[in-house]
């Protein structure tokens, strides 16, 4: 597989590696550089690279991707509460959970295509939801959510009030104030949980090159070119993209369990309808079927939950200071719209101009500025000299 592998594979892993790592410098200029902000464009990268090998590489549009992003939250939770505060195990279980459960909705819902295939998907999520906050409650507790507690003294103690650890209590690990998810002794918070998340990343886009440029990624690519005559030549799609769809479910379960492994908590609100649609949303502003878009366009709207819905007058005041006041006032009334609690709107306008002038998304734009930037650096083309023949003599 790896012999598959360009030179410029080799240097788009490499450049795409050090950006990763060295993003809590990059993004200190724009105010981006905090830990929990790194985390989530970390951990959302990884969900929209799963979802890009599914939706990018087949054109199958799912809509209930997260619950397997919920499955993946509980089941790690449940790890901790169970086996031990160490994060691997944690990490085993919710892509295991979350590989079965994808398998079990994929081998349903792809008997349909199109939009009857999203509405199954859709379907499935919501149940998941409905179920986690009802149904369910003994094991996701309800609308209060999973935590991680202390062990509980007795057996009379239910274990979403006390835990056990089975594994930390057999090796004597000593456990002192609130549990904190850990890797070997290191904590799973601040800047190191971070680069446990960021190494991930790098290790599943890896893996997303892999598949891409192989045989099986090809075959997806020709799903999605023309399903039916791959139908008709006698090739059987179904298996690829049971395959697809369930690789893609782990991913959501992996990116699911680095949530509650930076912060210890699951709830069902991960797996309602707007966490799938967020990562429909973050694949085609970065550029569906493309490796580094999806990562951009997590990194774009999460930069854009967390900042513009910080903005205030206040901070628009500021930037505006420079206008006369009257000017100043309406123009900090009309963008007050789109920031706080309006940053929908600014998410909504991004991804309208995007769609309309960039179908490719961001990574077509880069793709059009290379092109010009090409166009423009080569000379012009050199005359050719013609000859005229010689009108032939009577």
């Amino acid at each position: 597989m790896l012999g598959t592998f360009s030179r410029s594979d080799w240097l788009l892993l490499v450049i795409f590696s050090a950006v990763v790592l060295t993003l809590p410098w990059t993004l200190e200029p724009i105010g981006a550089a905090y830990p929990d902000l790194l985390q989530k464009f970390a951990i959302y990268g990884i969900f929209a690279v799963g979802f890009n090998i599914l939706f990018g590489l087949t054109g199958y549009l799912s809509f209930g991707h997260a619950a397997f992003l919920g499955v993946g939250s509980y089941a790690a939770v449940w790890s901790f509460k169970l086996l031990t505060m160490n994060v691997l195990p944690a990490l085993a279980l919710s892509i295991a959970i979350a590989g079965v459960f994808a398998l079990l909705i994929g081998y349903i819902s792809l008997r349909r295509a199109g939009i009857y295939f999203s509405i199954l998907t859709l379907a499935f999520a919501q149940m998941s939801y409905n179920l986690a906050y009802s149904v369910l409650t003994p094991i996701t507790n309800g609308e209060t959510g999973l935590q991680v507690r202390a062990i509980r003294k007795s057996a009379e103690v239910s274990l979403r009030d006390g835990d056990v650890r089975i594994i930390d209590q057999a090796l004597g690990i000593p456990e002192v104030g609130v549990p904190i998810t850990n890797l070997f002794g290191m904590k799973m918070s601040g800047y190191p949980g971070f680069y446990f998340c960021a190494v991930l990343l790098i290790v599943c886009f890896f893996i997303a090159m892999c598949i891409s440029r192989s045989n099986f990624g090809m075959m997806l690519k020709a799903i999605k070119s023309n399903q039916n005559r791959l139908n008709y030549t006698g090739i059987h799609t179904r298996p690829y993209l049971i395959a697809a769809f369930v690789i893609s479910g782990m991913y959501a379960g992996l990116a699911g369990s680095l949530l509650s492994i930076t912060d210890p908590i699951a709830g069902a609100e991960r797996m309602q309808w707007t966490a799938s649609g967020e990562v429909v949303l973050m694949t085609i502003l970065g550029g569906a079927g493309t490796l580094v878009g999806p990562v951009l366009g997590a990194g774009l709207i999460k930069y854009a939950e967390q900042k513009v819905s910080s903005w205030n007058e206040g901070i628009l005041h500021g930037a505006f200071s420079f206008l006369p006041e009257p000017v100043q006032d309406f123009v900090v009334e009309f963008f007050s719209f789109f920031v706080g609690e309006g940053w929908h709107l600014t998410l909504g306008l991004m991804f309208m101009i995007i769609v309309i002038f960039l179908p490719g998304g961001v990574m077509e734009g880069f793709r059009r500025l290379r092109r010009a930037f090409a166009n423009g650096a080569s000379p012009p083309p050199r005359p050719v000299a013609t000859t005229t023949p010689i009108a032939e003599r009577d």
